[in-house]
């Protein structure tokens, strides 16, 4: 009785020891990381061309005004009034028009300027393209360190008896970056959608 007791506590240890337990918590710790890089890679995807046409319609926005500024300022300049055209009203009053002109877009640059906000959203951009990268890299590097915490583990005595016997364990693959991956996406700002 007791040798059989011994035996199936020697049994017991052994299946314990050969990574039994281990081996799937590894692989599935692995898989969590790799879905917390797929998370991250979606964030970014869903959240840089929203900040990006946020940015493409702030800056058309104030170019628009700024626009108006400049071309009444060129028209107001273009009418010149000498003191022998001060009787002409005709003159007199497309110099007063023209002036008006200019009076009005400086208003409204005056009016929009505290709503003046295309420089602050290319600053959100980036911010959150640095971020959703900076999230990306450490995603990949917890997911890679979990593939080599698993990896590791079934190549290894005695966890390697148990994940062959039991899982026909295979390594997992770590991320690698694509060829061309050290250069940032393009982000345009054109009439491209």
């Amino acid at each position: 009785m007791k040798f059989r007791a011994l035996l199936a506590l020697a049994g017991a240890a052994l299946l314990a020891g050969c990574g039994l337990n281990s081996v799937p918590t590894a692989e599935e710790n692995a898989k969590a990381r790799w879905a917390d890089v797929q998370a991250n890679y979606q964030r970014r995807a869903d959240t840089i061309p929203a900040l990006v046409n946020t940015v493409k319609g702030a800056a058309a926005s104030e170019g628009k005004i700024l626009n108006d500024v400049v071309s009444a300022r060129a028209k107001a300049t273009q009418i010149q009034v000498t003191g022998d055209d001060l009787t002409d009203e005709n003159k007199m009053s497309a110099y007063n028009q023209a002036q008006a002109g200019l009076t009005l877009s400086l208003q409204r640059l005056q009016e929009a300027y505290p709503q003046l906000q295309s420089q602050g959203n290319f600053k959100t951009l980036m911010d959150q393209i640095e971020g959703s990268n900076n999230r990306i890299t450490i995603a990949v590097r917890d997911y890679n360190a979990a593939v080599q915490a698993y990896n590791t583990r079934i190549r290894t005595f005695p966890d390697a008896i148990g994940a062959k016997i039991f899982y026909g364990a295979k390594p997992i693959v770590p991320f690698k970056a694509e060829a061309g991956a050290e250069r940032m996406p393009d982000v345009s700002f054109g009439n491209s959608n």
